[in-house]
């Protein structure tokens, strides 16, 4: 099943799914004891989400200040933003699965997961060349490699145009026309 048709499925499904449950609850407790649980669990889930988030926050900021790349804290605080969204929908199976998402252990192994699914930390695909970053960055300068312009430390100009920005931490391998004899 194609990413679309599941979507499409899930939009089709999900309100009849929390129209269902609304029902059945209202049908057992009363229509505005429904309403008010409603109301209390996005409430409180806006509660949590606060919280969540801010530690989430902090973490990633103690990390970028150790020097070290927060791919697990943005991809939680994504998780989280999509636990929020799923909290302020009204109905109880959408605030089930948002509050699932405020879960620290179960959002951890779906960031590690995710993580681990598109490569490690840092992997991307760039017009079919494969980039990879170590999970660790410096937020120092490096000194600019031989025959770089002054003023380019950290950057690599490269004979297509492209300036790429980053550091390297290895041999740089020099073609023989670049080779300069001193």
């Amino acid at each position: 099943m194609s990413f679309l048709r599941l979507l499409l499925l899930l939009f089709i499904a999900m309100p009849v799914l929390e129209m269902w449950v609304l029902i059945e609850v209202g049908g057992i407790i009363g229509p505005w004891p429904t309403i008010g649980l409603v109301l209390l669990t996005a409430a409180v889930g806006y509660g949590l989400l606060r919280q969540q988030g801010f530690a989430t926050l902090m973490r990633g900021q103690q990390r970028m200040e150790a020097g070290e790349l927060p791919a697990r804290e943005m991809v939680e605080g994504m998780a989280l933003a999509v636990s929020g969204a799923l909290l302020l929908t009204p109905g109880f199976v959408t605030d089930t699965i948002g509050f699932l998402g405020l879960i620290s252990p179960l959002r951890a192994a779906l960031a590690n997961r995710l993580l681990a699914r598109v490569g490690g930390v840092g992997g991307m695909n760039m017009s079919g060349r494969t980039f990879t970053v170590n999970s660790t960055w410096q937020a120092s300068r490096r000194p600019s490699p031989p025959g770089a312009r002054p003023g380019t430390e950290g950057r690599v100009d490269t004979k297509d145009g492209n300036t790429y920005e980053g550091e390297y931490e290895g041999e740089i391998e020099e073609d023989s026309s670049s080779k300069r004899d001193d």
